[in-house]
């Protein structure tokens, strides 16, 4: 008895050509979203980062010339004269200066105009324990002068947060700096630079992004060409049949 050689079907060649095909249009149109996806962020991005750069540069202004609507103005510089609230002031936690860990220190800010809101006073060390109170840099009453870079409220870090009670040796933990205060604030706060009193001038203060629109432009391109190997890698089997 000879043996005999199991050969496909033409119908069953030409469903695993169908199958095939359609895995590797599936896998170009992945390919293709990818590329997408990540030339979107990467126009984003630098679209961001000429906001920044073209804003940083501009000459201070003052709150009275930014208005209501703040969300062209952010990250110039502005100068505005009020006073410091030492009773309302919050620790961010998860901050880093130079890979170190600490906190970044937020006072409640009131302005000669009667607007409210948070100013970002730059990078604390942290204390001796994790709950211990750092040594925090004076918060004076009075009225000073204050120049700082004016910052949307949606982009102040969300997250768990320290509240500083005063007299405490201890902090209290909370979440979310933005909806947990009983105070009104503006939909903007302020990454301080300096002050009419030195000693309200951060020490480290809240440094600009990286201003470098990153890798997504080649993984773009990293992407296409993917698409290209799999469109190729069809054609080859498609050849070899």
């Amino acid at each position: 008895m000879t043996k005999t050689e199991f050969s496909p079907s033409p119908r069953g060649k030409e469903s695993h050509a169908i199958a095939t095909t359609l895995l590797a249009l599936l896998l170009i149109a992945l390919c293709l979203w990818a590329s997408h996806w990540q030339y979107s962020r990467g126009v984003t991005r630098h679209h961001r980062n000429f906001l920044i750069a073209s804003h940083v540069d501009q000459p201070t202004t003052t709150l009275d010339a930014v208005g209501s609507d703040v969300t062209g103005a952010e990250w110039r510089k502005v100068s505005i004269t009020g006073n410091f609230d030492p009773t309302h002031q919050i620790l961010l936690r998860n901050q880093y200066s130079q890979g170190k860990y600490g906190f970044d220190l937020l006072t409640l800010f009131t302005d000669t105009g009667s607007r409210t809101f948070w100013v970002d006073r730059g990078w604390i060390a942290p204390g001796q324990s994790a709950t211990a109170t750092p040594s925090l840099p004076k918060t004076s009453t009075t009225i000073v002068a204050i120049t700082g870079r004016i910052r949307l409220e949606n982009s102040l870090p969300q997250g768990s947060f320290f509240a500083i009670s005063p007299g405490s040796k201890n902090l209290i933990s909370k979440w979310n700096a933005q909806s947990n205060t009983s105070t009104e604030t503006e939909n903007f706060y302020v990454d301080l630079l300096t002050a009419s009193d030195p000693e309200l001038t951060p020490a480290v203060p809240v440094e600009l992004p990286e201003l470098t629109d990153g890798p997504h432009m080649a993984y773009a391109l990293q992407w296409l060409f993917f698409a290209g190997l799999v469109g190729y890698g069809r054609l080859l089997l498609r050849r070899a049949r």
